[in-house]
């Protein structure tokens, strides 16, 4: 294969945040934190990243990837060998590299000689119970240290003195455990010139998978190796950090960019494998966070199957009783397996502790529903529904998932300790239910059950507090007055977006940084807001076509207009904020002008004839990427028809080899100006696929008035036909 078809097999199929992964430059900006979203294809990143640094030069050996399990690195040395099937890359996890470290010679000497070792170490089954009484005999409490930490550098003075002789022992026995490694080898790097020199003239580029469930000495480990290297490229999600109880450290993510001041972060948001309704309650789960960790998954699933066509929201079930729970599971599998030829392996139930997975296995096995089972043995696989734990689901993914107990004291779990302690286990609780939302690929169902038996005796319970992460359905019918719900309607939006300016304007002072984040944020929720208070609810079709968007580029997206609302329709189709061409400065309405400017619209003198050339001049001039939405009509239709188009943004279009975005509203026209009643209204958006303008002209010149006009009006006005 030549190179540039390798090229094109590297980047075949990746969104523009992906392909600026797998092209990032470290060089030029330093090491690179990925926060990478559920099914957003991390593993899909990490590997074409390999390919592409050893297809742009970079020798294979001086790669260095590392994962927690050795069925992910498996896994990912498959995947890079397809196109380099003899690289000599190591993929590794930390554990057996630090156990190669040791067991490697360095100037003619292995390095657990230089640890100190008088064997070759081993880890061994039997060290916690030796450890235990070795504790006892020095008199130390068994709570003031585990096994695991027994290396570690950070403990007491006074305490490390006590436990020397234990350390002596394992130095002279060889008898270790696997965190042993992890702390020996980084003190090898830190104070061995030797192996230090060796180790990082032979890892020149270092790639971590799973950032977030890196322990303190994991991520000193990955210091060592490092050095003054700025070549990490570092991929996790602390949305999905749910291994605290491990020892993993969720602040790794936090601090990155402080540990490394020269540094990028980069996030992956296209979500491949979930409906958007799922995504919506995976999104209001952390609308607290931080801005700038903040991410929104957004929908890139295109499965042409009817079950994920339908987008059908997540359903709260209340039960008085698990059997009464259970008729309904055992119903909806039967129903929905006939109703779209699903397969048992394609539902799944999960559950927060292991202990609950018995009770439906058997009630299961009483309706005479399989249970998957790995094979063992002479055992085949049994191919039925799974039963998971949130824990043992991480990675995987399922059509339909009943995520059980959703109920206090199961999800969250129980929290102990002090106040800050249950702050830090309730918040690893709240990433938990979102890792089990989002292996939910078409159906979620969230069950919470009033009373069951539990550790022996049979309890009542509260619903669970993540219950009001689900968004509420808007009520039918409405019997306020007309004219009293638009002057409701019409003071709120405006105190919403009045109050927004001081925080804005705070944050443009004090927190330049985070303005971009914010002013997305805030109008992404003023939208959301504008829907809930004219009582409307919006499907949108085909989603998944913004991921085929480079919105790196000059984005035009082209829609009908009929209504004031189709502004926050496009707001909330996009899932991302964006300007608008506007006729003039609303000077008259201060607050409104002021939030027309944040967003960048473009405002245009229609009386200018040299209006194009000097917005394209401003546009060119600009750090920002423009990203406008138009509506070429010129005015608003009051009988839904759509007008002849303009053709003035479609050349400004062309001139920049932009990317247009058709889109195609109904029934906006209802949520106000046409509005007959205080009833809910339904409102849909269609997106169609982009058009790439720049793609277009590289076969011949555009003329956009012939050619980009009639194409678009064509698609738009397709659905009216």
């Amino acid at each position: 294969m030549q190179t540039e078809d390798m090229k094109a097999e590297i980047l075949k199929g990746l969104n523009s945040d992906q392909k600026a992964a797998v092209l990032y430059d470290h060089a030029k900006d330093g090491p690179l934190l990925i926060l990478a979203a559920a099914g957003s294809g991390k593993t899909s990143v990490l590997t074409r990243r390999i390919q592409w640094r050893v297809l742009q030069g970079a020798k294979p050996e001086s790669i260095l990837a590392l994962t927690f399990t050795a069925k992910a690195a498996q896994e990912m040395r498959e995947r890079v060998q397809k196109l380099f099937p003899d690289a000599d890359i190591r993929l590794s996890t930390f554990h057996s590299l630090a156990y190669s470290i040791l067991r490697e010679k360095f100037d003619g000497k292995f390095g657990w000689e230089f640890a100190g070792f008088l064997r070759a170490p081993k880890p061994g089954t039997a060290e916690e119970e030796r450890f235990a009484c070795a504790l006892a005999e020095k008199k130390i409490s068994p709570n003031a240290i585990s096994r695991d930490d027994l290396f570690s550098p950070n403990l007491p003075h006074k305490l490390t003195q006590k436990l020397k002789s234990i350390r002596e022992g394992v130095l002279q026995t060889g008898n270790i455990v696997f965190e042993d490694l992890i702390y020996l080898a980084t003190e090898l790097l830190q104070k061995n010139a030797s192996v230090q020199k060796e180790i990082r003239g032979r890892f020149l580029e270092v790639l971590v998978d799973e950032y977030q469930d890196i322990n303190p000495s994991q991520y000193l480990l990955v210091r060592a190796i490092l050095g003054e290297n700025q070549n990490l490229f570092a991929v996790g999600d602390d949305d999905q950090a749910i291994y605290g109880f491990r020892g993993a450290d969720i602040g790794n993510v936090f601090r990155f960019c402080k540990d490394f001041p020269h540094s990028t972060l980069l996030r992956l948001e296209w979500n491949y494998r979930s409906v958007p309704q799922v995504l919506n309650l995976a999104n209001n789960i952390f609308q607290e966070k931080p801005l700038l960790l903040r991410k929104t998954l957004r929908a890139g699933n295109n499965s042409p199957k009817p079950i994920f066509l339908e987008n059908r929201p997540p359903e709260i079930w209340v039960s008085d009783d698990p059997q009464t729970e259970m008729l309904r599971i055992v119903a909806k599998i039967r129903e929905l397996r006939e109703a779209y030829d699903l397969e048992f392996q394609n539902f799944a139930i999960l559950v927060r502790y292991n202990r609950q997975r018995l009770y439906y296995e058997e009630a299961l096995a009483d309706f005479c529903i399989p249970v998957f089972r790995e094979a063992e043995g002479d055992e085949p696989e049994v191919s039925g529904v799974h039963i998971e734990t949130v824990h043992g689901s991480k990675g995987l993914q399922y059509t339909v998932v009943f995520y059980a107990g959703l109920a206090e004291k199961l999800t969250p779990g129980a929290t102990e300790g002090s106040r800050k302690q249950k702050k830090l286990q309730l918040d690893e609780e709240k990433r938990l239910f979102y890792v089990g939302v989002t292996r939910a690929e078409a159906v979620l169902f969230l069950l919470y059950c009033k009373k069951r038996f539990w550790k022996g005796k049979l309890s009542k319970f509260k619903p669970s507090r993540f219950l009001r992460y689900v968004d509420k359905p808007v009520q039918e019918k409405s019997f306020m007055p007309l004219t009293l719900f638009k002057i409701r309607s019409v003071l709120l939006v405006l105190a919403y977006m009045i109050s927004a300016v001081p925080p804005f304007l705070f944050r443009s002072l004090f927190m330049r940084k985070s303005v971009p984040a914010w002013v997305e944020s805030r109008v992404q929720s003023f939208t959301k807001f504008c829907f809930r208070v004219l009582r409307v609810e919006i499907t949108i079709e085909n989603q998944s076509a913004l991921s085929r968007i480079d919105w790196n580029r000059p984005v035009f997206v082209v829609g009908n207009h009929q209504s004031y609302f189709d502004i926050p329709i496009v707001f909330l189709s996009l899932g991302r904020t964006i300007g608008f061409f506007a006729k003039k400065e609303l000077t008259y309405i201060p607050f409104l002008n002021f939030w027309m400017k944040a967003l960048h619209c473009i405002f245009i003198d229609r009386q200018n004839s040299r209006v194009g050339a000097e917005i394209k001049k401003r546009i060119e001039n600009s750090k920002e990427t423009v990203h406008v939405f138009v509506f070429p009509e010129g005015t608003r239709s009051k009988d839904g028809v759509v007008k002849p188009f303009k053709s003035g943004a479609f050349r400004l279009a062309a001139e920049l080899n932009a990317i247009i975005l058709p889109v195609h509203i109904q029934g906006s026209r209802e949520t106000w100006e046409s509005r007959k009643n205080t009833d809910k209204v339904a409102v849909k958006s269609t997106i169609f696929e982009p058009i790439d303008v720049k793609l277009l002209a590289a076969d011949h010149p555009i003329n956009p008035k012939t050619e980009l006009v009639p194409l678009v009006y064509e698609k738009i006005t397709s659905v009216t036909k």
